[in-house]
């Protein structure tokens, strides 16, 4: 599985941070480590720390936040994905078809106003 960012998708100004290039069984790993993530006293997962995870142009932290905000960076390198436990939880309902079977299907894993969309793409299309 790899993550990375693409800049400038439209005219508005809109981005995306990826994962792309999977498999179902890393679809359940990833999956699972929500899980673990949103059950835990933990407030952050870096999802470079999972070892099936390969961060290509960028690093993701995925945080536990008492609003929902989405992805936000400073620096276009490190973004940090602030939702409530409530979207994560959701996140892990979007996720259900991709643990199923193996798909070429997309989905983006929460809707928020943001500028920086999160996409979970085995292909890496949308």
């Amino acid at each position: 599985m790899k993550l990375d960012y693409i800049d400038e998708l439209n005219g508005f100004g809109d981005n995306m941070v990826r994962l792309f290039d999977f498999d179902m069984a890393e679809s359940i790993l990833f999956r699972d480590a929500l899980i673990n993530f949103i059950s835990s006293d933990s407030i952050y997962l870096k999802l470079a720390d999972l070892e099936f995870v390969e961060p290509r142009n960028c690093t993701l932290v995925l945080f536990k936040s008492n609003e929902d905000e989405g992805i936000i960076s400073e620096d276009d390198e490190n973004f940090f994905c602030a939702l409530t436990v409530e979207k994560y939880q959701n996140m892990i309902q979007l996720l259900a078809p991709f643990c199923k079977k193996e798909t070429k299907g997309y989905q983006f894993l929460y809707e928020v106003d943001s500028l920086t969309d999160f996409l979970f793409s085995p292909a890496g299309t949308w």
